[in-house]
């Protein structure tokens, strides 16, 4: 699997490289601090919409190339053209298939993914990372939502995502006030996974990498499903749904594996089926 963004005319491109089980997808373009034009987002949709139907894949590692995470969209690069002002609605026509659809993917995606975050995680940056099943960051780095700033209202999922990680109260303070958030204040509120020393970033997102990649990758999905589906169903609803998850997943080989691991006090060697 290879997706890059045509560079021909915009700077910055995304790769995505298979690493046995492990899709990797790196946002290459550290001399804006990895902002993302319209080509880079498409790469990145692209890419995850591949992977969600590639049953080889068990896992996704997310990441920018160079000294930042992601410093958010490039409006500059998004909006420039021919001069024209854009029709009426052009936002509500364009971004719930650009920006909006990338956090759906990872948000809900059938495998887990894990993002790496050094430096900056700003706008869509930092709904990417909130978005992903484990987020990893360096204890320098920083979390930011400037949309207020900039004079806009949020978008990107974030007004989803922050309250029920962190709450309301929290959530006002980032999308109201702009407050930058430290990735030990986003690992103390329960904003990310997991906050560690920039040179160990690497080691800690690869050790969830491998585990998540080598254990029951249906089983895995479906629970990241329900625990979607939760945040706006009723227990009974819930508790519905995870019979139907329970009835899929105890179908698997890996189901039958893990059994006869328990019964041979063993470690199950999960593959994935």
């Amino acid at each position: 699997m290879s997706h890059q963004a045509d560079t021909a005319d915009v700077e910055g491109s995304v790769t995505a490289r298979r690493d046995g089980a492990i899709l990797r997808l790196t946002i290459d373009r550290p001399s804006q601090r990895n902002s993302l034009n319209r080509l880079m987002i498409e790469t990145l949709v692209g890419a995850l919409t591949d992977a969600a139907a590639d049953d080889s894949l068990r896992a996704i590692h997310l990441r920018g190339a160079g000294d930042h995470f992601c410093a958010g969209a490039d409006w500059m690069a998004t909006n420039s053209g021919d001069g024209q002002r854009p029709r009426t609605g052009d936002l509500v026509r364009r971004i719930p298939h650009a920006a909006h659809r990338l956090i759906e993917l990872v948000h809900t995606i059938h495998l887990p993914v894990v993002c790496s975050v050094q430096g900056w995680a700003v706008g869509v940056g930092c709904n990417l990372a909130l978005a992903s099943d484990f987020a990893v960051a360096a204890a320098d780095a920083v979390f930011w939502e400037p949309f207020i700033d900039r004079g806009f209202s949020p978008d990107s999922g974030s007004t989803w995502l922050l309250p029920r990680l962190v709450g309301v109260a929290r959530a006002r303070r980032m999308l109201l006030l702009g407050e930058k958030v430290s990735a030990t204040d986003a690992a103390d509120w329960g904003m990310i996974h997991q906050a560690v020393d920039r040179p160990a970033l690497d080691t800690a997102a690869e050790e969830l990498l491998q585990r998540l990649a080598s254990g029951p990758t249906v089983a895995i999905g479906l629970a990241k499903q329900a625990l979607s589906f939760g945040a706006h169903a009723s227990l009974s609803q819930s508790m519905t749904q995870e019979l139907y998850n329970l009835e899929l997943s105890c179908r698997t080989s890996d189901f039958k594996e893990g059994l006869e691991a328990f019964r041979q006090r063993r470690d199950p060697d999960f593959r994935g089926r």
